[in-house]
């Protein structure tokens, strides 16, 4: 395989754009680079996903027996997986020089637009007299930043500087264009793992409640600590592990999940994490069927799902496509890993959208979850080169 490119930005290689099937995943459960795409499978919705995986490898023995791809955030809009030509073990590349590309990151929402929604958000949280379980109870908000480059972005490029950060798992793969013209790809750094699937045994390792990072080492110790002790990032917390484990549950003749959450560290965030393990009923139940099964998490939606997604629609002006949707692989032995596509951007030519979003439950404050989404930005305005005063 050829190297990584060491720069940000210049024209992709043809024979290496989203029709030749570049998909690349850097996890520490299993790296997987591949080129070309053999068939495709049939899009549909999330919850279709494990019976439309396993018609795909019962009618097609021929090839690599492996699906890879991307789910969409919404469950009921089409994913975007295939069958590669052929599939690699990655060669570590060098990390390539960041390119300031200059401009500034134009947000949609506005700082001060997201403030409102989220007010609104939990005006609408506080009020909401609905009985049980049908009360809302937490809503992810998300924001975004576009940047345009002077020239095409090389995805690899890209994927490469945001692994200089080992504690997460990078990713490229492509995905639909949202509007003519150039290819689209999703290129992004997730920390947070939805569902792995090896034989009987299954992991999930949610992640909600977030604090940022901070340079000097006192501070940021004092900011783990806060996070750690903070009433509304661990109720937060626990709306999303609440609804795992009642999903995984009754597939599994174990499941245990720790009765509080530990602190999981990136280079630019701190985050409350909590390792699900359990053990499957049945062997037939596969990683695809569990990706569809659980995504998305009220970690990236909210809770109750249906009520959550009404309120995202509803509140956020730019559709969030794949992100906060989840990215991995399929075999034909049911095996798998799907992570949850955040911390990452839609590049299509030289534009990028960077998304962020943030959980807001009762007792949020909006200028609080502004700076949440700022601080969850940087991964991806750091390896572009765009200082934060400039993404404004």
């Amino acid at each position: 395989m050829n190297a990584a490119p060491h720069s940000l930005t210049g024209a992709v290689d043809p024979a290496r754009d989203p029709a030749a099937g570049l998909f690349r995943l850097d996890a520490p459960l299993r790296r997987i680079e591949t080129d070309g795409v053999r068939r495709r499978l049939p899009s549909g919705p999330a919850a279709t996903l494990g019976a439309r995986v396993a018609d795909f490898f019962a009618d097609h023995a021929e090839g690599p027996a492996l699906l890879v791809g991307a789910l969409p955030f919404d469950p009921s809009h089409d994913d975007a997986l295939y069958q590669p030509a052929q599939v690699y073990a990655p060669a570590s590349a060098p990390v390539p020089t960041v390119i300031g590309l200059g401009g500034r990151a134009i947000e949609v929402p506005s700082a001060a637009d997201y403030a409102d929604a989220v007010a609104r958000c939990i005006e609408r949280l506080d009020a909401d007299t609905a009985p049980g379980a049908e009360a809302l109870r937490k809503v992810v908000l998300a924001r975004s930043l576009r940047v345009d480059a002077p020239v095409a972005i090389d995805p690899r490029a890209l994927a490469a500087r945001l692994g200089a950060d080992r504690s997460v798992t990078t990713y490229v793969t492509p995905v639909p264009a949202t509007t003519g013209g150039a290819a689209g790809w999703l290129v992004g750094a997730t920390p947070e793992l939805l569902v792995s699937r090896r034989g009987r045994a299954i992991v999930s390792h949610p992640l909600a409640g977030s604090a940022r990072r901070l340079a000097d080492p006192d501070a940021d110790r004092r900011a783990a600590e806060a996070l750690m002790e903070s009433v509304k990032d661990h109720d937060e917390h626990r709306h999303v592990v609440d609804a795992i484990v009642e999903a995984l549950a009754p597939l599994c003749d174990e499941l245990d999940a720790p009765p509080r959450p530990s602190l999981h560290a990136t280079a630019t965030m701190w985050h409350l994490g909590t390792r699900i393990t359990g053990t499957l009923k049945a062997p037939a139940v596969s990683a695809a069927a569990l990706a569809g099964l659980l995504h998305p998490t009220p970690a990236v939606c909210g809770t109750p799902r249906a009520r959550a997604l009404e309120m995202i629609r509803a509140l956020e002006p730019v559709d969030r496509g794949f992100y906060a949707g989840a990215v991995g692989w399929a075999d034909d032995r049911g095996d798998g890993d799907w992570y949850v596509s955040i911390r990452c951007a839609h590049v299509q030519g030289r534009t990028m959208r960077l998304f962020a979003g943030a959980g807001i439950v009762s007792g949020s404050q909006p200028a609080l979850e502004v700076d949440e989404t700022a601080a969850k930005f940087r991964a991806l305005l750091d390896a572009l080169g765009i200082d934060e005063a400039r993404a404004a």
